[in-house]
């Protein structure tokens, strides 16, 4: 187990390091409503990837994912598309449940300090015999802090 975290590190560190593109935005904060009910935020780290911390109320748990920003060639310029991944950790009733989650979705940042988006993140629950759950749906808003809607993914 102390292998595989190592090796996502190095990876990680590799995505971190390995790009010379400006930041992506700014760090936000909100909630998210659908199938589940979750606060969460977003922390740039470069360009293109960022990290999601989550903690979920339906069914009480926290959750990362690693997320890749996109922008539309043209397009709207606080217009993003993600995929990402990461682990879920979640409780309730006597049980846990590890879950290797997707993230995939869309956001819009408006001039002023808000995100709005729409995102799925379908898992596979790694205890109790490794079943997939494609739900997970949920729009989501964010206040961001800091100024500027820029997203500009340069190579």
């Amino acid at each position: 187990m102390k292998k595989i975290g190592l090796l996502f590190l190095l990876v990680a560190g590799s995505f971190f390091l390995g790009s010379k593109a400006q930041a992506q935005a700014n760090w936000e904060a909100g909630i998210r409503a659908g199938d589940n009910f979750s606060i969460e935020a977003t922390i740039p780290i470069n360009a293109r990837p960022r990290v999601k911390p989550v903690v979920y109320f339906d069914r009480v748990g926290v959750a990362g994912y690693f997320d890749w920003m996109f922008a539309l060639e043209g397009g709207p310029l606080g217009l993003k598309f993600f995929p990402g991944v990461g682990p879920e950790f979640m409780f309730g009733n006597n049980t846990f449940d590890f879950n290797i989650a997707g993230d995939f979705g869309v956001e819009y940042s408006f001039v002023f300090p808000l995100t709005i988006g729409f995102d799925w993140r379908p898992h596979f629950v790694t205890t109790n015999n490794f079943n997939f759950n494609a739900g997970n749906w949920g729009f989501v808003a964010r206040f961001r802090f800091g100024e500027g809607v820029k997203f500009k993914a340069t190579n």
